[in-house]
């Protein structure tokens, strides 16, 4: 390795650092909480340093939350493959949660951190409206053909309500288990177990006599 690729690398840890210590930061204690001499503490940088990589806290911010929504989305790639819309659903909603579960602290700045009117361009940051890039019209292209194929029941035509009831689902038991599965007072089941059962009985519900309906 050439000294030119040795720095770079070096620059790349340096900034990965930086990216984690933030992250860990501002889901811990809010983004309006935390400075850029917080930043640079955790790190043990001087806040020099850290300006070198980021112009200020929100562009550090974004860059973060580029990251993570890029990262979200290509967990979703190999879903695409699955020919059932209904199946599909089920796929997205376990990789959605088993991200949440194996990156809590991405998972808590990206659904869980609110961000006090931090100016963040979201169709920049999860490329709004591209089932590629971003889960949630990915969610929503996937319900819109259950939809078309008659796989939902009478009445349950608004792919919007019918994602965004899915969504708050999968959410609720992610965030669940990321503030409480480590207190002692509740004897919890395991997450797969759980996420399984849940998204086996909200489909059930939202699909419930479809069958017969396209017969």
């Amino acid at each position: 390795m050439g000294l030119k690729e040795r720095r770079q690398r070096e620059r790349d840890e340096v900034r990965a650092k930086i990216l984690d210590a933030a992250r860990d930061l501002f889901a811990a204690e809010g983004v309006e909480a935390v400075s850029m001499r917080k930043i640079a503490d955790a790190v043990e940088y001087s806040p020099t340093i850290i300006y070198q990589y980021f112009a200020d806290k929100d562009t550090l911010l974004h860059e973060i939350c580029t990251e993570d929504f890029g990262a979200l989305a290509r967990t979703f790639v190999e879903i695409a493959n699955v020919a059932d819309p209904i199946k599909r659903i089920e796929q997205i909603g376990l990789a959605y949660g088993r991200f949440g579960i194996e990156h809590p602290n991405h998972y808590r700045l990206m659904f869980m951190t609110p961000f006090h009117g931090k100016r963040l361009n979201a169709e920049e940051l999860c490329k709004k409206g591209n089932p590629d890039e971003d889960g949630y019209a990915f969610l929503k292209q996937t319900v819109t053909e259950a939809i078309a194929a008659g796989r939902f029941r009478i009445g349950l035509t608004d792919a919007d309500m019918i994602s965004q009831v899915l969504w708050a689902m999968v959410h609720g038991i992610v965030s669940l288990h990321i503030t409480k599965a480590n207190d002692p007072w509740l004897e919890w089941r395991p997450f797969e177990r759980r996420i399984q059962l849940m998204i086996d009985a909200v489909i059930r519900g939202l699909t419930e006599g479809s069958e017969a309906r396209r017969q």
